[in-house]
């Protein structure tokens, strides 16, 4: 069954594996670091790192004489110690975490690059979907602008940091624009190409049931859409740190992408390594809870029968997105502390009904 093609694996065939797999990664992980791992002459003035030609010219060293003397005080060394310049060991990842939390403020800077990207992430989906429906659905608007967006996908993002600047300045408003900009050129198109994939069998039902164009759009073509157009925002989340990166590295103001420059540029290869794994750790959290919400708001493209609970769950979550998009609207305009308490008590009120729709769920599939 493990070489058959396309198998399927058990619950505890995929757990096992996955866990061995993670062992394995570890254990070649190590095993390269101790590769590329320098025995270094624990002698003053000895330097693993020789300058290039151009450098000991400006700085007037005879690398020979630099070299000749590195050499000799190799031989005379007595005691050595091993480093490791180019790929740390998964311990030295690990003990690099306690100075990443208490000296570098890891924690407040990875929520607020989490929250940047959020922002990024509303704005070009509150606008990708109407202009995307827009286009998709009525051919005045194909015409017009389908070739256009088509046409975004080969923009070099990195190359228009520059204008995002000089229209946006260098503050938060600039970050928030160019992560948005960055997943509107990807998901727009995308947008388009789920409506054209939307099934006519639906859309001859709707037309025989005598559906107006707009009960035809809220009924077929928006849950079609939004019920596959939430596997590809699960998969451009990735894209979307590799922007925020980009974005955090200018005016250094905060976030995860300005610790991992800062880290890189002191030569603190485990930090550096440290801060790449709670991305990924983050990335992987973020595609869970895609896959929840997939599961709860479309539970036809995993069960055949509808589960109790369910609509509660889905009302619970509707509730909760929209108190985050009233926030993000309101919040240029009015204080947090204006908005707090009703915020508070909306986000409680979602969770307490997703609570009480997941108990209902649990306890429907236990009876089935």
């Amino acid at each position: 069954m493990l070489f058959k093609l396309r198998g399927e694996l058990s619950s505890t065939q995929s757990i096992g594996l996955g866990i061995a797999g993670l062992v394995l990664l570890i254990i070649f992980w190590w095993a390269l670091a101790e590769i590329f791992a320098l025995e270094r002459p624990v002698v003053e003035g000895y330097t693993t790192r020789i300058p290039t030609e151009t450098e000991a010219a400006e700085q007037g060293i005879n690398r020979d004489s630099l070299l000749r003397a590195d050499s000799l005080r190799f031989e005379n060394a007595t005691e050595f110690k091993k480093v490791y310049p180019i790929l740390p060991t998964p311990l030295q990842v690990v003990q690099a975490f306690p100075d990443l939390i208490q000296e570098e403020g890891l924690i407040p800077n990875t929520l607020l690059s989490i929250w940047r990207n959020l922002q990024g992430y509303f704005w070009a989906v509150l606008i990708c979907i109407p202009i995307g429906f827009l286009i998709g659905l009525y051919p005045l608007f194909r015409g017009l602008f389908g070739k256009q967006v088509d046409a975004l996908r080969y923009l070099p993002l990195t190359a228009l940091v520059g204008l995002f600047i000089t229209w946006f300045g260098i503050e938060e408003r600039m970050k928030i624009a160019f992560l948005s900009f960055g997943i509107i050129v990807y998901l727009l198109p995308v947008v388009i190409q789920r409506i054209f994939e939307v099934k006519d069998v639906y859309l001859k039902m709707a037309f025989t049931l005598g559906a107006t164009d707009w009960q035809t759009i809220k009924t077929v073509y928006f849950p079609s859409v939004m019920s596959k157009l939430i596997d590809d925002i699960r998969v451009l989340t990735a894209i979307s740190w590799t922007y925020i990166i980009i974005a955090e590295l200018l005016n250094k103001d905060g976030g995860i992408g300005a610790l991992i420059y800062t880290a890189g540029r002191r030569g603190q290869v485990p930090d550096v390594f440290a801060v790449l794994i709670v991305i990924i750790l983050i990335g992987f959290l973020q595609d869970r809870i895609f896959v929840y919400l997939d599961k709860r708001l479309f539970p036809h493209k995993y069960q055949k029968t509808s589960l109790g609970g369910i609509q509660e769950v889905g009302y619970g979550i509707y509730l909760l997105l929209g108190a985050v998009t009233l926030y993000l609207l309101l919040s240029t305009f009015l204080s947090f502390g204006a908005l707090s308490t009703i915020l508070t008590i909306t986000v409680l009120a979602s969770l307490i009904m997703i609570g009480f729709g997941e108990f209902k769920v649990w306890q429907s599939a236990k009876n089935q």
